[in-house]
């Protein structure tokens, strides 16, 4: 019935594994996705993984840094395997504890293979349970309720219970008499004899709560003596004043023209563009290399207030469970876990109030509620039976294994280098291929013009492939663009070619067909990179999202990028859960291509609620690759999992 159940310690040294009758295949593939997938990347809230036809139960022994897995077939239905590894696990501790207290893990190893016959005994008492839970029969009719039920049951009777059964039950054919007139209740106001009165003489219209609030208008009417009628009164119309110059602070000219409407000829004018490019803010050659991290700046307050928390601790006499403590709170959030358990295995008890904090803290910094609650118990898992140091609180324990676990996630499972990679498609003479995808109005193609900046920066000439041909004014968006970025690079700087160039071919055509023609063009005219900016499309639109999975089935680019807010939510799970389930249903290879990377846009509008970055890199598994952080060519970065966790963790 099983295929495998393997013992192996969280520094992967298998202890033990049995392997099931007629199993010829290795578990080291089915284990080591589960590693990859779940304990590496704080997943392990869920004590379930499937992989390919096996479905893979796990249990974590953290006091021994142990992992108990156990594999069989998805389309089996085992009842005992929850019992069954629980069984295990405490049998294995029981009987190897010394070992593993004195010498660990590793001097275990040839010790180990005297646990096969507790193995087979346990299996064997697990089987012949689930067998004795023999299934509950069906009652007959005799014993249901519908015969108990007889003629009489139908046929009203005589007396004070009309229209009810002789059981009780009300008959729904009897005619709901008229209710009779009720006192008023609740919170209805009493209607006063003042009110009455009023109601006598002529207001019969209004409701009493309405004649309450026209009786305070008129008293407060006639205490103010008129002079409510007279405020409403509308003030006579004021004439229009002039406008005034400006006059610039800091010595500024105040003559200065602000209007450069009339620069249409952005590329013969030189001298006017160079001006226009400083007053935008935008510095050339500039962004030259990798992006420089996003940052974080901490006031002296907020470094005391750290200092004061990493020299917080409380001690605990175990025998009269009194605790003194030093220094301030203990940053706000976490200021009513005091609970120590000096030399003592953590359990979900002790956990449970920092848990419950810890995720309301989570959701308030943007955190979608569900990846918050499983980020919360993935840290459970991960603590549960772990052994506390003597002067160490539970809220520090947690809130270390909590930023810990948010690093984790942040942090890339896969290199991710665009420099490097657009160097390689240049060896093998082709283009490298971008292409942006995500909902209406996230900024998918102005963060597709500061990626261009930044390209054309490092020296790669780039083609932009106008592929939304749905929005109106998304081929003139990209055009004002090109334009731009080439002033800033003018061809003179690239041997006499354009830096970057647009391909369009107007509205209303074939995303696909166009994204492919322009990479047949890029190749052909050297171009070292192509952006391929798409429609905005919710995630419930089937047709587009059939057309965007067509597009990129069709034209398979080297790098796929969602597009998102970092101002939502929940929103972000729905949002990336739909798009790759929709990449994948219409998909035309076996293999379907998903989203690659992430662009997290308006990262400088949310302050400290950087959670939406949490949310969507723990859903896709995929990092994110750029974060734009404002208005103008330079505001793009690469992000930095240690600063957005500091973020993150502030109270």
């Amino acid at each position: 019935m099983l295929d495998f159940f393997t013992i192996f310690s969280k520094g992967g040294i298998v202890l033990w594994c049995f392997q099931g009758a007629g199993v010829t295949e290795s578990f080291a593939g089915p284990v080591n996705a589960l590693i990859r997938s779940v304990i590496l990347q704080e997943r392990s809230g869920n004590t379930s993984f499937n992989h390919e036809a096996l479905s893979l139960k796990y249990k974590l022994d953290n006091e021994f840094e142990l992992i108990f897995v156990v594999g069989f077939q998805k389309i089996l239905t085992l009842t005992y395997v929850d019992k069954f590894i629980d069984d295990v696990q405490l049998h294995f501790r029981d009987r190897y504890k010394n070992e593993l207290e004195q010498r660990g893990a590793l001097k275990l190893l040839n010790n180990s293979y005297e646990f096969e016959d507790d193995f087979n005994m346990l299996l064997r008492q697990a089987e012949e349970s689930s067998k004795a839970r023999s299934p509950v029969p069906m009652r007959s009719f005799k014993e249901s309720e519908k015969s108990q039920k007889t003629v009489k049951s139908m046929i009203e009777t005589k007396g004070g219970d009309k229209g009810k059964e002789p059981g009780g039950k009300k008959n729904k054919n009897t005619k709901k008499e008229a209710p009779a007139a009720e006192p008023v209740k609740g919170d209805q106001k009493k209607v006063t004899p003042a009110v009455q009165k009023t109601v006598e003489n002529g207001n019969q219209g209004l409701t009493p709560e309405e004649l309450i609030l026209k009786n305070r208008e008129e008293f407060i009417r006639k205490r103010m003596g008129g002079t409510t009628e007279k405020a409403s009164k509308s003030p006579k119309p004021q004439k229009p004043r002039e406008k005034q110059m400006r006059v610039w602070d800091m010595g500024g000219n105040s003559t200065k023209e602000l209007d450069y409407s009339y620069k249409n000829d952005l590329q013969s004018n030189g001298e006017q563009m160079e001006e226009v490019n400083t007053d935008l803010g935008i510095k050339v050659n500039s962004m030259e290399g990798d992006l420089l991290p996003v940052d974080y700046e901490s006031s002296e307050e907020e470094e005391e207030m750290e200092e004061e928390e990493e020299e917080e601790r409380v001690v605990v006499n175990e025998k009269s469970k009194t605790s003194t403590k030093k220094g301030g709170s203990f940053g706000g959030m976490f200021g009513m876990l005091k609970g120590l358990v000096g030399s003592k295995s953590l359990t979900f008890e002790d956990m449970e109030p920092v848990l419950d904090k810890m995720k309301d803290h989570l959701i308030a910094k943007n955190v979608a509620a569900e990846i918050a609650s499983q980020l919360c118990d993935s840290v459970a898992k991960k603590l549960e039976g772990k052994v506390m140091g003597t002067f160490t609180t539970v809220a520090s324990t947690v809130k270390q294994a909590l930023q810990e676990s948010l690093v984790q996630i942040l942090q890339p499972k896969r290199r991710v280098d665009i420099l490097r990679d657009v160097m390689e498609a240049q060896r093998l003479q082709r283009p490298f291929v971008i292409t942006f995808c995500g909902v209406n109005g996230v900024g998918k193609s102005t963060n597709l013009a500061k990626i261009s900046f930044w390209l054309i920066e490092n020296g790669f000439r780039v083609l932009i492939a106008a592929c939304d041909t749905f929005r109106a004014g998304a081929v003139e968006q990209l055009r004002t663009h090109q334009r731009r970025l080439n002033s800033l690079h003018p061809p003179e700087q690239h041997g006499g070619r354009s830096a970057v160039q647009l391909y369009e071919k107007g509205y209303g055509k074939d995303a696909a067909g166009i994204a492919m023609e322009a990479i047949n063009y890029a190749r052909n005219q050297a171009f070292d990179v192509v952006l391929v900016d798409t429609a905005g499309r919710m995630q419930d639109n089937a047709p587009l999202m059939t057309a965007l999975a067509k597009l990129i089935a069709v034209n398979m680019p080297d790098l796929v990028l969602f597009v998102g807010e970092a101002l939502v939510g929940n929103e972000a799970v729905d949002q990336l859960v739909k798009f790759n389930q929709a990449l994948a249903d219409h998909s035309m290879s076996d293999k379907p291509r998903l989203i690659d990377g992430i662009v997290l846009t308006k990262f400088d509008t949310i302050d400290d609620k950087v959670g939406a970055a949490i949310s969507m890199t723990y859903i896709t598994g995929q990092p994110i690759v750029f974060v734009g952080t404002g208005q103008t060519y330079n505001d793009l970065r690469s992000l930095n999992a240690r600063a957005v966790v500091s973020a993150l963790m502030k109270a």
